[in-house]
């Protein structure tokens, strides 16, 4: 019962947080409309009519048709799955590993230390654009190569926080106690180290997956992510760029899901960060 009092008045504070409660209901549309895609859509998102092509909104369709007739509304809301999807995927997967990395760098020390964050260094040299494209020219083309790339850009970035974060928390009284009295370096990590880097691996990860989200779109604008028919915020952008000034809507309403989708995991990324804040001054 007292955990759940904590977490609602957690919740409470948190919502009072206009900022974040504003992203918190951005985001909540975007993901509802891309969990019941399939009950909200009033058309097939592949389905074709030629004769109606770049047909402004209307009634019929709100968003209009694009350059081979399909229904952009239906489009856009699937496109929020694979988006979303990417986006969140290759933040876990830049977690996982540059937390896993950044960790044994921050503990080990040493020969380790230099070895991982000069790997890292190496890695935050090349400008990420043309990283992510040299590493889909390696692996073919795809969004799952998209995801790939993404993700293998942002390691240095969890890397030097979960390093930062363990080396911080080594030099705390309760960490040294527990090494004084012989508690395993396995354990005094897990259970002792990790879980207070949590807090600011999670507001970067939020952070982090409007970041992603923004690059996997990049890459399939170029044509290097996500192959026609599939529905893309990205794809659709670069599939309408030459009808731009002539049939506008088809390149305007994924561009606008895009930046409010990005627009909402900055602000629920700020609203954790004061509450981190307030935490750490606390």
């Amino acid at each position: 019962m007292s955990k759940l009092l904590g977490f609602l008045r957690r919740l409470a504070r948190f919502l009072r947080h206009r900022r974040a409660a504003v992203g918190l209901a951005i985001l909540g549309c975007v993901f509802c409309a891309a969990l019941f895609a399939p009950r909200l859509v009033p058309y097939d998102p592949l389905e074709q009519n030629l004769l109606a092509r770049r047909q402004p909104p209307s009634m019929q369709h709100p968003f209009g048709l694009d350059e081979l007739g399909r229904d952009n509304l239906s489009r856009v809301v699937y496109g929020a799955r694979l988006s979303l999807r990417v986006g969140m995927t290759s933040v876990l997967l830049a977690i996982a590993v540059g937390g896993l990395l950044g960790s044994m760098a921050g503990y080990r020390g040493g020969w380790a230390d230099s070895l991982i964050m000069g790997l890292m260094d190496v890695v935050q040299a090349f400008p990420t654009l043309l990283l992510a494209i040299a590493i889909i020219v390696i692996l073919g083309r795809g969004q799952t190569k998209v995801l790939y790339a993404v993700a293998f850009n942002a390691i240095p970035t969890y890397a030097r926080l979960m390093r930062v974060g363990v080396l911080a928390a080594k030099e705390r009284d309760y960490v040294v106690a527990a090494r004084a009295i012989g508690v395993p370096p396995r354990r005094l990590l897990w259970r002792h180290i990790l879980p207070s880097c949590l807090i600011h691996l999670q507001v970067q990860a939020t952070l982090g997956i409007g970041t992603a989200i923004l690059e996997a779109a990049g890459l399939s604008f170029l044509g290097l992510g996500a192959q026609p028919p599939t529905p893309e915020w990205g794809a659709m952008l670069g599939q309408g760029r030459g009808a731009i000034f002539a049939a506008p809507h088809i390149v305007l309403f994924p561009g606008l899901a895009i930046m409010l989708t990005v627009l909402g995991f900055n602000l629920l990324g700020d609203g954790l960060q004061d509450m981190s804040n307030t935490r750490s001054r606390s």
